[in-house]
């Protein structure tokens, strides 16, 4: 008896469960048939203290709260643990609490379901097991059950892959599984080995010559052809017998994506072993330098890194690492390709194949659970310009998106949420012979596939965008059709050309081809979905998906709810939405003389002079940045930046920052940034606009004169901008971090030693007084362009909070009277006396109004 309910507890079953099956079932196999249909996910795991533990196979646990451990290492009872969700249904009101509860009929719940969705599953570490196989010297690893299986469930899957292996191996739970009659009757059997069909060769084309060598069999007794691995006879001579039934498609793209999974994985602890060496071994040179210079560095050159500093960055290696990539991504692109070979498809060249149109169930199973989580991990590839100079990997991904999303079997997964592990647990069961060790992983919904591809593709269009609006127009490359975009990428035999971009082309037609070749595929998986799927389910596809925004959105009301967290919720949501947009930042022309336009903008002189500049490598700079910035622009309850882009010169930006949360500068601030001719190799043109009409100055950092001391040069020897490597995003969030601060009179070089001091005190005080009336009440009675709606929506949101704020300012003011520069009350020998009333009190209850009316 603990003999079968361990093999049942492999398949995933608790041993509760698995004692109940046997004791209704006496056989093994049907109390495991029985346990995938979900007839004993009702059954608690009474007897080690643990709440309603369910395989993912069927119903599963509604928001699972991460337990605390005990001392035992087991996981304390959740209260909440006796509501489960139906995943056929979206709505809350087809929980299943019980027979004869009623379900919303939606065809797409299992489909389009909440990313905030979690899921426990239970899984068995087990030992590797190394066969011996006759093609290699060395013995493989088995792909066992537990690994066939791994993985988060969805529906019946678990009953599909357990058929499939127990049917392609043997067997201790039946003596029909792993045997394969001849088909003709005779009586004649052959036996599967776990070997056969499950052996992880050393690469994919050995496994495939393997494979090809065993399943055409003839019975010996009656010479009948037929196929190892359905049984079935050959219907007529095959030119390859892999393409026989979907048995076969469907182990060997199992197999196939766990060596890829298997060699993706190997490649990330590689690279992650090899940074952390190089910082320790830059950890040691430092302490080296400083053991040679015993007064503290003193001795060696001042100044920092890059613009304004005279020390050079340490750019030693990365030619060595860029060539590392390189062949690690050449080596998983060609294991991708090779199993993309077997991927069911209707266009395969020379015409479909008999299991190209009926894919056996599991094939979806293992392109979700394995396929799903390296494409997540390329997807998240913030950088364009590293996906573009990594575009053979990256074009291989897209040939797999677009095959997956135009095959009626495969394609829901497209706008699925990929299920995440984001953490586990072992747990050891001692009270079990032999002592079982288990796993239990928690899985979270995240961004589909679909979701992913759509926010690089934003970064696409932003990037062509930086590209056609920094060139004339006759310097760009012709517009390619939609088939020579999608075919970038030319197969052969599922094996890619050595360069999918010839190196002949330049840095801007890469990027050029590369954006161009991205959105392709995502026109064309969407046009496949619309195909396959219908309108209605592309519709509500779209509705999940990043939004771009291609000029200044229409205003649009955000309800603040009744509490903060509420507030809180709808402010990350509108920000999120509204942090980067075109617009039109041009002064319409009063003399029709003049072609050159005029901008609402500090650096409108300089703008002008480069109206007709065609510079390649500003225009590839600038269009990497805007590839970055947006979907990458910080977005949070505390601080946000927010940016506006010129509809037609994207060089020309203004950026509103809002100030951290407990800080003096906590409302917003207006920034007018140039990317000028030698935009990167100089950093970009900042210009601080929130001063009064030059008067005030809100930061040591921060001039009254608009100037942005860090990147002004000659200003400080700190560090700086760093040539072809720095980006705008990181100024901003500079200025944002660390300009934007609690004590910003400790940002001046000669008071950094003095936090928490009267003088750092008064001058926080005296910025606060500032803020209020410059950066709040100006800010709302006069708002700037283009930010006047962010503006109104920004302080609307936070009005019960800022509210709280300035209660707190009020009664932490010193009473001394506002002066355009803080430093006037902190050097030796100022009045730092107070001179009577100051009007800040006034000025609160002016805001206090303002942000009512809001």
């Amino acid at each position: 008896m603990d003999r079968e309910i361990q093999q049942l507890v492999e398949m995933g079953a608790t041993a509760t469960q698995a004692r109940a099956a046997l004791k209704k079932y006496k056989d093994v196999m049907q109390a495991a048939e029985k346990f995938f249909e979900g007839e004993f996910e009702h059954v608690v795991e009474d007897d080690i203290g643990r709440a309603h533990q369910y395989q993912s196979s069927t119903i599963v646990t509604a928001n699972v709260e991460m337990e605390n451990e005990d001392e035992d290492g087991e996981l304390e009872e959740d209260e909440g643990s006796d509501a489960y969700i139906d995943y056929d249904s979206d709505d809350d009101d087809g929980m299943s609490k019980g027979p004869g509860v009623h379900k919303v009929n939606d065809p797409y719940a299992g489909i389009f379901f909440s990313k905030d969705r979690r899921e426990e599953v239970i899984e068995v570490e087990e030992e590797p097991i190394f066969v011996s196989v006759p093609e290699v010297d060395q013995k493989v690893q088995l792909m066992t059950q537990g690994k066939w299986m791994a993985g988060c469930a969805e529906g019946g899957e678990q009953s599909f892959l357990f058929s499939l292996y127990s049917q392609l191996s043997e067997s201790q739970l039946s003596d029909v599984d792993g045997i394969c009659p001849c088909p003709s009757g005779c009586g004649q059997t052959v036996t599967r080995k776990q070997s056969d069909f499950f052996a992880v060769y050393p690469d994919f084309a050995t496994y495939i010559k393997h494979l090809q060598s065993i399943v055409p069999q003839k019975c010996i007794k009656c010479q009948t052809e037929f196929c190892f691995a359905c049984g079935e006879k050959f219907s007529q001579q095959a030119s390859d017998p892999l393409w026989h039934c979907s048995n076969l498609q469907s182990v060997i793209l199992g197999v196939g994506l766990f060596m890829i999974q298997k060699l993706f994985e190997q490649q990330k602890e590689d690279s992650e072993s090899r940074d952390t060496t190089e910082r320790e071994a830059k950890r040691r040179k430092t302490r080296d330098i400083d053991d040679d210079d015993p007064i503290g560095g003193l001795g060696q050159k001042k100044g920092g890194i890059g613009y304004a500093g005279e020390v050079k960055e340490d750019s030693s290696g990365q030619a060595e690492a860029q060539a590392i990539q390189f062949a690690k991504d050449s080596t998983i692109r060609a294991l991708l390709a090779e199993v993309r070979a077997y991927l069911p498809s209707l266009q395969r060249p020379g015409g479909a194949r008999p299991s190209d149109y009926l894919p056996h169930p599991s094939s979806l199973t293992h392109l979700r659970r394995r396929f799903n989580l390296i494409a997540s991990e390329l997807l998240r590839n913030d950088s364009l310009a590293d996906m573009s100079d990594r575009h053979g990997l990256y074009f291989e991904l897209l040939e797999w998106l677009e095959t997956i999303s135009s095959h009626e079997s495969l394609c829901s997964m497209m706008p699925m949420p990929i299920m995440k592990n984001i953490s586990q647990q072992t747990v050891v069961k001692k009270s079990s012979h032999p002592t079982i060790r288990e796993r239990k992983i928690i899985y979270e919904g995240s961004a589909s596939p679909r979701e992913l591809l759509e926010a690089i593709a934003l970064q696409a269009q932003a990037a062509l965008k930086g590209l056609e609006s920094s060139r004339a127009p006759d310097d760009l490359p012709p517009e390619p059709s939609e088939e020579q975009k999608r075919k970038a990428v030319v197969v052969i035999k599922g094996k890619p050309k050595e360069d999918t971009l010839p190196d002949s082309l330049d840095e801007t037609a890469k990027l050029y081809s590369f954006c161009n070749r991205l959105l392709a595929t995502t026109a064309q998986i969407d046009r496949s979905l619309r195909e396959l799927k219908g309108d209605d389910f592309v519709n509500r596809m779209h509705q999940s998906l990043p939004k771009a925004f291609t000029s200044a959105s229409d205003t649009i009301y955000v309800d603040v709810g009744d509490t903060e967290e509420d507030a809180k919720e709808a402010y990350v949501k509108w920000a999120t939405s509204s942090r980067f947009e075109y617009c039109d930042l041009t002064i319409p022309a009063t003399d029709d003389s003049d072609e050159t336009l005029n901008y609402k903008h500090y650096f409108n002189n300089e703008i002008r002079m480069l109206a007709n500049a065609n510079i390649p490598k500003r225009s590839v700079a600038i269009a990497k940045e805007l590839a970055i910035l947006t979907t990458n622009l910080p977005v949070a309850w505390d601080s946000s930046i927010f940016l506006r882009v010129d509809d037609t010169r994207v060089d020309v930006i203004k950026c509103l920052i809002t100030g951290p949360e407990g800080t003096p500068s906590r409302p917003s601030y207006l920034f007018d940034v140039f990317l000028g001719a030698n935009y990167n190799q100089s950093s970009p043109s900042v210009k601080y606009m929130t001063t009064n009409g030059g008067k005030y100055r809100f930061n040591p950092n921060l001039y009254a004169d608009g100037k942005v001391c860090r990147w002004s040069p000659r200003t400080w020897s700190g560090p700086g901008w760093v040539p072809f490597k720095s980006t705008l995003l990181q100024v901003l969030i500079s200025i944002q971090s660390m300009i934007l601060c609690e004590e910003p009179y400790l940002n001046e070089p000669g008071w950094a030693s003095s936090a928490g001091t009267p003088q750092s005190k008064a001058y926080s005080a005296n910025c606060r007084r500032m803020v209020v009336r410059v950066a709040m009440l100006d800010a709302l009675r006069n708002p700037p362009e283009p930010f006047e709606e962010v503006i109104r929506t920004h302080f609307r949101l936070k009005a019960r909070s800022i509210q709280e704020q300035m209660d707190g300012w009020l009664n932490e003011d010193d009473g001394r009277a506002l002066v355009p520069d803080g430093a006037e009350y902190s050097g030796p020998g100022r009045d730092s006396s107070p001179s009577g009333p100051n009007g800040f009190k006034e000025d609160i209850d002016a805001l206090a109004d303002l942000l009512k009316d809001l």
